[in-house]
């Protein structure tokens, strides 16, 4: 009789099923887009715009990283950095935001830089028919509410108590304000109508150009510059050193201009 060869002996089912699972996992992997690095941006909301255009455009440079953006007041993403909140790049819309997260030893002194200037302007609805032409007309009877951004969080919130504490408004203006918790909501107040008046940033204003209209250029004491710099906690410094480069690099200062942002 001819020798036969043992049949191979029966995997449990149990086994089966883990194989197969394995496998669809590892095709899953190599079908799903690999990211060498996911970047997360914590910019302050004035950036909103330029930024979304500035990071798709570095990704299309950059194809091997992912940028994950989280916007919102300075001082906020500030203290979400502090209190441990992952993030590889900080860019604030002043310099008191980045020189407590480098007090705090949260941010590389090293990497700090300066990348854009702006401007605070006081903005009315498009429709407004009040003639707000200076900053002394916020004091008139018929002016009830104005927004800005509160001084405590909100850099422009302090550019705008800063320029209506030199004119000597402050104490009749804040009394008729209506705090923001970011510049983008003291530009929904006045969009929306909710307000006579609101202070922003000028790209800011430049966003709606069919609801609101600059009625005021304000003069500030300190410039309006925009530090960038990359957190300690960073698992990936050199590629958010790569993203800063990019911020302030020709094509990177091209999109912001597009923006309505001036160099430093």
């Amino acid at each position: 009789m001819p020798f036969r060869s043992p049949l191979p002996a029966r995997r449990p089912l149990g086994a089966l099923r883990a194989a197969a699972a394995t496998a669809l996992s590892a095709l899953a992997f190599a079908a799903a887009p690999a990211h060498a690095a996911d970047l997360v941006v914590s910019a302050a909301a004035s950036l909103t715009n330029a930024f979304k255009t500035l990071s798709e455009s570095y990704e299309r440079a950059h194809p091997d990283t992912k940028v994950l953006l989280n916007f919102g007041a300075s001082d906020v993403l500030m203290q979400q950095i502090i209190k441990g909140a992952p993030a590889d790049v900080f860019a604030s819309a002043d310099q008191t935001a980045m020189d407590k997260a480098e007090a705090e030893h949260v941010v590389q002194p090293a990497s700090r830089r300066d990348f854009a200037a702006n401007q605070v302007v006081m903005i009315v609805p498009a429709d407004s028919k009040l003639k707000l032409e200076s900053l002394q007309d916020l004091a008139r009877p018929e002016v009830k509410r104005v927004a800005f951004g509160n001084p405590a969080s909100v850099p422009v919130g302090r550019y705008t108590k800063g320029a209506l504490e030199a004119a000597g408004l402050w104490d009749a203006v804040s009394a008729k304000g209506v705090l923001a918790q970011n510049v983008r909501q003291s530009l929904d107040y006045v969009a929306r109508g909710e307000v006579e008046a609101g202070f922003v940033f000028a790209t800011d204003a430049a966003v709606m150009p069919d609801k609101v209209k600059v009625a005021v250029r304000v003069p500030s004491r300190t410039p309006v510059t925009y530090p960038i710099a990359v957190t300690t906690q960073s698992r990936q410094a050199t590629q958010a050193a790569a993203f800063v480069n990019y911020v302030l690099s020709p094509e990177g200062q091209a999109i912001l201009a597009k923006y309505g942002f001036h160099k430093p």
